[in-house]
């Protein structure tokens, strides 16, 4: 076996994307020469490619362990921890590769990668300006640092450094990334909307592009505008429950609070059912997202109903019921969009709860209790952040 020429095959391989073949190749070359520092570096790659991350850091560390004064191994090393989501090492793996050699802008770069997993955007921001004080045709970094100086809120830097990063590459989705989100921060949603639309033609599986591109159509909608800035405005209300007992009329505040959330959620589940329904962004939304939005709306209409039929009638408990079912849609949105399975689970509890809690008010002719459900229901807001938090802390914890 030529060992040179087997390396080179399997570095050709995993530019190819074949991670796969890549791995039969160069384990080949380590059964041969076990101490085969580079082989061992490009499995760990080819490894951590195909989403086995345990055997890719052990095959890391092993690098790493033969080449403990080359900042490749270490440069390798991070490469793998920034894809295996463990920021820390990534950091402490990048900063070992720059002892070694601070004159790798790829090093830099993925430093910058690695800040940018802890949202520690000025950290972040200084380590893609010190790879470009480097080399500064690099279309990444120069990305990199318009998104950070986005999350920092400096709009004109970011929208600079996106424009610099698309005149570098314009076939660029990263640089299109970058160009949208600038755009969207800073209040150009048709903007944003043109760049995320050109990442997905050029990258069409670009996940997190698709995201931002529906969040950028929800945005050109005036009414979802407003809604935004006031909800942003009071994000922070709930802090204003220890002044209750001195003066409550603050709860006022909770409920235009609560109410802004519902006005905001409802308006989102219109917005996701217009644009699941037209042609041009019918393939943007999964079935299960478009069927939430439909639900909602439909809780809505149905509340809207069983309330007049309530006021026809007479009958106080089910004109409240009606008002409840309308209040789900905090309930179930909120549910909805928990990225914990565990959290999203138990606020799926809690709203099949709160739809028994209106089954027996209206069954016993209770309005009190159709209230109280109307209030848990629009204060789902601070039981769904006290439950992602929970999950949250619980998940790190455990790691």
């Amino acid at each position: 076996m030529n060992v040179g020429e087997s390396i080179n095959r399997g570095k050709t391989l995993l530019q190819l994307r074949r991670p796969a073949d890549a791995e039969r190749e160069l384990r080949g070359v380590l059964a041969v020469e076990p101490q085969q520092g580079m082989a061992q570096c490009l499995l760990a790659l080819a490894l951590i490619q195909q989403g086995r991350a345990g055997e890719a850091v052990a095959v890391a560390q092993e690098a790493v362990r033969l080449a403990p004064d080359h900042w490749y191994s270490h440069y390798v090393a991070g490469q793998v921890y920034y894809r295996a989501n463990l920021a820390d090492h990534a950091i402490a793996a990048a900063q070992a590769s720059l002892a070694a050699d601070p004159g790798q802008a790829a090093v830099w770069e993925l430093l910058a990668r690695g800040h940018m997993l802890k949202g520690q955007w000025r950290q972040m921001a200084d380590a893609a300006r010190r790879g470009l004080a480097i080399d500064p045709e690099v279309p990444d970094l120069v990305s990199l640092l318009s998104l950070a100086h986005t999350k920092l809120g400096e709009a004109e830097p970011a929208r600079a450094a996106a424009a610099h990063a698309l005149r570098l590459d314009p076939e660029s989705a990263t640089a299109h990334l970058v160009s949208g989100r600038a755009a969207l921060a800073f209040g150009d949603p048709k903007a944003a909307v043109d760049s995320f639309r050109e990442v997905l033609r050029l990258d069409p599986g670009f996940g997190s592009a698709r995201d931002l591109l529906v969040t950028a159509l929800k945005q050109r909608n005036p009414l979802q505008q407003t809604l935004s800035k006031l909800r942003r405005r009071y994000r922070g209300g709930w802090r204003l429950v220890f002044l209750l007992p001195v003066a409550p009329p603050l709860i006022a505040v909770f409920v235009l609070v609560a109410l802004l959330h519902w006005a905001a959620w409802v308006s989102e589940s219109v917005t996701v059912l217009r644009l699941a329904r037209a042609k041009a962004t019918r393939l943007l939304f999964e079935g299960a997202e478009a069927r939430v939005a439909l639900a909602c709306c439909a809780l809505v209409a149905g509340g809207t109903a069983v309330l007049g039929l309530g006021i026809a009638l007479g009958l106080e408990a089910v004109g409240t019921a009606g008002v409840a079912v309308m209040a789900l849609v905090t309930a179930v949105q909120e549910a909805t969009h928990t990225g914990s399975p565990r959290g999203r689970k138990t606020l799926y509890g809690w709203t099949g709860l709160l739809v028994a809690t209106i089954a027996v008010a209206v069954i016993a002719g209770a309005p009190v209790v159709a209230l109280v459900s109307v209030y848990a229901e629009l204060g789902t807001i601070w039981v769904a952040a006290g439950v992602r938090r929970f999950f949250l802390d619980h998940s790190a914890a455990e790691g």
